[in-house]
């Protein structure tokens, strides 16, 4: 699809995120798993509830563009969560693990943090409120989970990895 102008910007970046947000529904479970630590798993798997109702939005961004809803792929989430997947696999110790997982989340996390905070923009410039609505309601749970990530690996995962 050809780029001419803010919507079709906007539309591929919709597609991005619908991508990305289901590339990231099938890893959750796998950081899960790996966990160590009972906080960093519930947080996890309420991620993994949010990230569905994220995708859900997603989906209801595409009606109001009247557009099947299908993504594209997102070379930048796929190298994120490889990353990801190389410190769960290589972590010898199981602090060290959870460690890397919340940093490895984190950039999850604030890749999706630009992404959204533009498509807000981007719909509000076109005119897209409910969009921008759906969107921004996106925005504030990847913010809420980042925060919520801080706080576990400053609380003591961080530490118990020293």
């Amino acid at each position: 699809m050809a780029m001419n102008n803010l919507k079709d910007l906007f539309v591929h970046f919709v597609r991005d995120m619908y991508y990305a947000e289901k590339q990231i529904l099938k890893t959750l479970p796998k950081m899960a798993k790996k966990a160590d630590s009972d906080q960093l798993r519930k947080a996890f798997e309420g991620h993994r509830e949010e990230t569905e109702g994220q995708i859900e939005n997603l989906e209801k961004v595409f009606e109001l563009l009247d557009l099947k809803p299908r993504g594209v792929t997102c070379e930048a989430i796929q190298g994120i969560l490889e990353e990801g997947k190389e410190i769960m696999e290589e972590a010898g110790d199981d602090d060290t693990r959870d460690a890397g997982m919340i940093a490895a989340a984190q950039a999850v996390e604030h890749y999706e943090m630009t992404r959204y905070g533009t498509m807000v923009a981007w719909a509000k410039r076109l005119g897209m409120a409910d969009a921008a609505k759906l969107l921004q309601a996106n925005l504030d749970q990847e913010y809420a989970a980042d925060t919520k990530l801080s706080k576990l690996a400053e609380g003591g995962l961080n530490k118990q990895a020293a």
